[in-house]
């Protein structure tokens, strides 16, 4: 579709979305606990405590393409990335209770932030400093990394 045709997605669109995202995440994983988030499931997968910490540094992602500080450090971040590998045990992972509470904290400031930016900020290029952004708008992005 071209840029100029295209339908601009806005800031209440993408709230909406995270919103979703953000509640599913919270009902599925309500009262399980660090030691549950370490069980490998018995198909090639991976455990929760990788799959909602790849969500929480998906959503720290997120929060670097509009512009607002990273609350994972460049290391968290590597240890949940896309294709990262499989935690196997609890040595090389966060504690579930921290991820969950920095995905809740950086929800938050994403819907705070969202609620400020206009269409104009919405339809700037993506922060290049994101990786694969590539040349999308940041709400293209956004909404992208909302999916």
């Amino acid at each position: 579709m071209n840029v100029e045709t295209a339908p601009m997605i806005d800031a209440r669109t993408l709230i909406d979305v995270a919103e979703i995202n953000f509640r599913v995440v919270q009902r599925q994983v309500k009262d399980l606990t660090h030691e549950e988030s370490l069980i490998q499931p018995p198909f090639n997968g991976n455990c929760m405590n990788w799959v909602v910490g790849h969500i929480a540094q998906s959503s720290d992602k997120i929060l670097q393409l509009v512009y607002e500080p990273s609350i994972w450090t460049p290391e968290q971040l590597a240890r949940y990335d896309r294709d990262s590998a499989p935690i196997k045990s609890g040595e090389d992972a966060m504690r579930f209770e921290k991820i969950l509470a920095d995905f809740q904290t950086s929800h938050e400031r994403l819907v705070a932030k969202l609620a400020q930016m206009t269409p104009d900020d919405l339809a700037a290029p993506a922060n290049p400093m994101v990786k694969n952004a590539g040349e999308q708008s940041v709400a293209e992005f956004l909404h992208f990394l909302l999916w």
